[in-house]
């Protein structure tokens, strides 16, 4: 496959993770769920490669999938298969160690 291939396979699953995170996520009459499930749809992006920190020095190509709000985004961890809230800092995206489906990422700040 080559990497533009790869890159729009990755794109799709991520597409296709948050569409059925948003689906299963009906409110039910709850207004504080609403406004959580409201404010994510508004923050969900084109996924797109983000360099991200983890702690110990490395590094690792993940994607963006939130918009940030200039202390926070969540990206996808395509070799962990989950997604990570991650913290803004001068050297980029640093994962801060909250991991899981993308709107309990997003509902965690």
């Amino acid at each position: 496959m080559s990497g533009a291939a790869a890159a729009e396979s990755i794109k799709a699953e991520i597409r296709a993770r948050i569409a059925a995170e948003i689906a299963s996520a009906a409110p039910g009459g709850d207004p504080v769920r609403a406004r959580e499930l409201a404010a994510f749809e508004a923050a969900v992006i084109e996924p797109f490669p983000t360099t991200v920190n983890f702690s110990g020095g490395f590094q690792q190509t993940c994607w963006s999938v939130t918009r940030s709000d200039g202390a926070y985004r969540v990206v996808y961890m395509p070799k962990a298969e989950y997604f990570a809230l991650t913290v803004e800092s001068d050297f980029g995206p640093l994962d801060i160690g909250v991991h899981g489906p993308a709107m309990g990422c997003f509902a965690s700040v």
